[in-house]
């Protein structure tokens, strides 16, 4: 769709079925928790096969994250040109019987070259995630999308408090036990697909599958087709790499500045994910109600901004817990983008708008890892002009404020042409 198309697709969508939403649902947190299931025992088993030699094992492990994110670039929008071509069902399916696949091999690896394989296919089979947001809009009129995208970041939440809680108690027992947890989800939530989930994307809303729009730089080109759509997916990317501050640096740093035990970071990722829960499941469609999609959007990344300054100039580990709340608000930027842009896009680009999206992530968990380590690294070493341990949060402040400032520019009149 074109800057000469209308500003916004208007398209009819079939009823809610509250049953495959549900299933949707279901099927995001049994993928996250698997996922959470095999976090902390993952970096361990490469250490075991490095011969504990923990250098060696974070430069492994720094490689198996690459490569991850790589293969979720190249697949993301591949996966969704399928989608819209062949529908969202069998791409779910089949990713869901792959990742269970993956998490055996990964259960039986006996070295690291088998390893990293395992990564690299877990790569490939969670782009599914972008079919699910695709699926999502397919059924779910354009005024409950910001709602409903919500509840489904909820459903990360949810995984990724459960999952390292189990993982961490399964892998006390053996370390391969994880991963044979991980892989029976996966089938589980598979077969229950299989038998559950009716296909979202009717025949006569297909389009041919097309290599040229499929790849990952002409998936990007479809977020650069529309001035609204560019400057969202711009907000997108700079939300998208401030937020790998938490997993890149959150241990790291609260160990440092607080000094933090394993139980107290654990109990602390337990309330940011609680935090995050609440508002991604009741929150965003409170604040959508009275603020619309943009108000919601923009709310989000000033609060987004706020937590991310506590939480790097926070002087005590009390202080720190205070930028949870305002983190948690941050929430409703991402389901409120989501459902902007699935306004602007046809029936028939879904898929491809998500696959889009997941590359954007798949660009920052490239890019931002590097980024605040490094940062960090500078400026609590000798050579800093100031010692700031907090550094790396205030930078994921400062692009917070950027992406508030391109959001406003280019959602200027949107409530009024989505009729929010």
């Amino acid at each position: 769709m074109t800057e000469q198309a209308s500003e916004v697709a208007v398209v009819e969508v079939p009823p809610v079925r509250t049953g495959a939403v549900a299933f949707i649902f279901v099927t995001v947190v049994l993928d996250m928790l698997a996922l959470g299931l095999i976090m902390p025992i993952l970096p361990k088993l490469v250490q075991s096969f490095a011969d504990d030699d923990a250098g060696r094992a974070a430069r492994i492990f720094g490689l198996f994250g690459t490569a991850w994110a790589l293969m979720q670039f190249v697949s993301s929008p591949v996966l969704g040109g399928l989608s819209d071509h062949f529908g969202r069902r069998p791409v779910i399916l089949l990713s869901n019987f792959g990742l269970a696949a993956d998490y055996v091999l990964m259960a039986l690896a006996p070295n690291l070259i088998w390893l990293f394989v395992g990564r690299v296919i877990s790569g490939i089979t969670a782009a599914s995630i972008s079919t699910a947001f695709a699926y999502i809009a397919d059924l779910t009129p354009p005024d409950r999308r910001a709602s409903i995208f919500g509840k489904i970041g909820a459903a990360f939440g949810i995984g990724f408090v459960l999952g390292p809680a189990l993982g961490g108690v399964l892998g006390d027992v053996d370390p391969r036990l994880p991963f044979w947890a991980a892989a029976g989800l996966s089938f589980a939530n598979a077969l229950y697909g299989f038998l559950i989930l009716p296909e979202s994307l009717a025949p006569e809303r297909r389009t041919p599958f097309r290599w040229r729009t499929a790849n990952p730089l002409g998936a990007l080109r479809l977020l650069g087709s529309h001035r609204v759509l560019a400057g969202l997916s711009a907000a997108n990317l700079l939300g998208q790499i401030a937020h790998v501050v938490l997993p890149s640096m959150f241990v790291l740093y609260t160990t440092y500045r607080y000094g933090w035990d394993a139980k107290t970071v654990g109990l602390t990722l337990a309330i940011v994910g609680i935090c995050a829960g609440v508002i991604q499941g009741f929150g965003v469609s409170l604040m959508v109600r009275h603020l619309g999609e943009r108000g919601a959007l923009l709310l989000g990344l000033f609060c987004g901004a706020i937590g991310f300054i506590v939480f790097g100039a926070a002087p005590t580990g009390i202080l720190f817990w205070l930028g949870i709340p305002a983190m948690a608000l941050w929430g409703a930027a991402g389901a409120a983008t989501q459902s902007l842009m699935t306004r602007i896009v046809g029936p028939d680009e879904q898929g491809r708008l998500q696959g889009a999206n997941s590359s954007v992530q798949s660009v920052a968990q490239l890019i931002g890892p590097f980024t605040f380590t490094l940062t960090f690294s500078y400026f609590i070493g000798a050579s800093a002009p100031l010692h700031l341990p907090g550094a790396p949060f205030l930078l994921a402040s400062v692009l917070l404020v950027a992406a508030f400032a391109i959001a406003a520019r280019s959602t200027v009149g949107v409530e009024n042409k989505t009729s929010i």
